[in-house]
This record gives C-alpha cells, sequence and structure tokens, in this order.
C-alpha cells in the first residue's frame, strides 16, 4: 500500500518545485511567492503550515477568510508566546506574520470586510469596484493594494477585463489615491495539460510588460499572479512571480469540479 504523502510532505514537495521552476526561467526561487489556497484546507492544516514558516494563504470568500484571518492571528500570537517565553516545544520555523489574500470575485457590499483580513486582493474587474475601495479606504485612511484581474483566456465563465480594456481600466485606478494597484492576475482555462496554460500565461506577461512601462502605482507594479496547482509550473516560466496553490499542498477536495480549485473564484456566488 503506498504511503499518504504528509502537508509537510507536499509542502516540501511544491516549495521544490517552485524553486526548480523559477531557476529554469532564470529566476531566484525567492522571487516567487505560493500564496497556500485554505478553500478546502481543515483548520489544523492551516495552523500547520504555519508552524512550517509559511506566510502567505488565500480565500476564494470574504467571510471564510475573515474567520480564517482571526484563527490563524490568534494561533501565530499564542504560538510566539508559547515559543519566547520557553513554555511549550514550538516550531522554530514560525512566521512573523500571516498575510492574506482575497483571491476570490468579490462584491461591492463586502469590499469594507475584506479590506479589514487582505493584504492584497486580487480579483479587481470592473471601475465600479476599484470606486468602492477608494471610497471605504478613504474613510478607513488606508491604502489598499490590488491586482486587476484581466480575462486572457476569453472564456465567457471567467471573471475579469478584456485585455484590450486593461490600460485605460489601469490608468484610472491609477488616479486613485487610496488603491495602489500592484499587477495583474489571470486564470488559464482547465485542461490535464499544463501546456494548455502557456499561450493564456504568455498574453497576460506580454500586457503585464506593456503596463509596466507606464510607471504604474509609481513603479510598485510588479506583480504577475497566475498559476495554480496544474500549471503553477508552466506560469513561473512565464513570468509568474505569484502563484496560488491548493489542492497539491492540501489535497483534492471530497467534491472537485474543474473550475472550483485553488483561487477558483467561486462566479457569482461571493
Amino acid at each position: 500500500m503506498a504511503t499518504v504523502a504528509t502537508l509537510k510532505d507536499r509542502y516540501t514537495e511544491v516549495t521544490q518545485r517552485v524553486a526548480e521552476a523559477a531557476k529554469r526561467a532564470g529566476r531566484s526561487p525567492a522571487d516567487v511567492l505560493v500564496v497556500a489556497v485554505t478553500k478546502y484546507a481543515e483548520p489544523e492544516q492551516v495552523r500547520e503550515l504555519i508552524q512550517l514558516g509559511h506566510m502567505d494563504f488565500g480565500e476564494n470568500k470574504v467571510q471564510q477568510l475573515a474567520q480564517r484571518a482571526a484563527m490563524a492571528q490568534e494561533f501565530l500570537e499564542r504560538s510566539i508566546s508559547l515559543r519566547d517565553s520557553g513554555g511549550v516545544p514550538t516550531s522554530a520555523n514560525l512566521p512573523e506574520s500571516v498575510r492574506w489574500h482575497m483571491i476570490g470575485r468579490l462584491q461591492r457590499n463586502k469590499v469594507r470586510k475584506a479590506i479589514e483580513c487582505a493584504r492584497l486582493i486580487h480579483g479587481v474587474d470592473s471601475l465600479r469596484l476599484a470606486e468602492e475601495i477608494q471610497a471605504i479606504a478613504l474613510k478607513r485612511d488606508v491604502t489598499v493594494d490590488i491586482l486587476l484581474q484581466v480575462n486572457c483566456s476569453g472564456e465567457k465563465t471567467k471573471g475579469g477585463v478584456a485585455p484590450p480594456a486593461a490600460r485605460h481600466l489601469a490608468e484610472q485606478i491609477d488616479t486613485m489615491v487610496n488603491v495602489r494597484l500592484r499587477g495583474l492576475m489571470t486564470m488559464a482555462p482547465h485542461s490535464d495539460n499544463p501546456e494548455d496554460s502557456r499561450f493564456t500565461f504568455t498574453q497576460c506577461r506580454e500586457l503585464f510588460e506593456d503596463l509596466r512601462a507606464y510607471n504604474l502605482a509609481e513603479g510598485a507594479f510588479n506583480i504577475l499572479s497566475m498559476g495554480m496547482t496544474g500549471d503553477y509550473e508552466v506560469a513561473i516560466s512565464e513570468g509568474a512571480n505569484v502563484v496560488r496553490i491548493g489542492s497539491a499542498l492540501f489535497g483534492e477536495p471530497a467534491e472537485h469540479t474543474p473550475d472550483d480549485d485553488d483561487d477558483g473564484e467561486d462566479e457569482g456566488e461571493e
């Protein structure tokens, strides 16, 4: 009987494969950030990954994001306190903080809660949503980092602005005082062959490079988020510096559908 891989085993494998993909692309492994997507993870799995030193986690739904973020922060603070007091042995790899990413489709009436919990909002795809983020961020006197979601695959079921409209929308967002456009995010069509994602990733990378020439966000436009469990190595080869990985870390969910994976978006549900 085959041995079931532990979460630590899967985490080690993913980090190694990310590092190798980065090196093949002539980049440093440190330049690629792994967002562990906890949509189907158990709370104890999130806690274990924190103990292994992982910092960045992503959620699709705002309510789940708020719950997970509170749980993770409480666990981290308690673990650090125990470590520093010498009371109970704990992992020496504890991160200094845990950062949460909002990676699903965000409704305007849930922006306030998302801003409270998320370090980066990945799926902004309209001026109206960006304006809502700006309005709430202004009231809270904070700056919110976002990514512009671009539909480079052309699939009608995917969210995101059409590539030809991306520059105009990016320039509009760039005028907002409390919203900082950090880069682009895209999703490739589901396929069992990772190479099928390459065209979508190439399109997004070329658009990303074009937009960087406009010095958006005063030079802070530097994040390209693309790639999930099935195709993150291809995404890294095409320039991704953020990948969103769920099932490769936490295992397959009991009931799994192609578009219900990793950053999954939950189109129309959020």
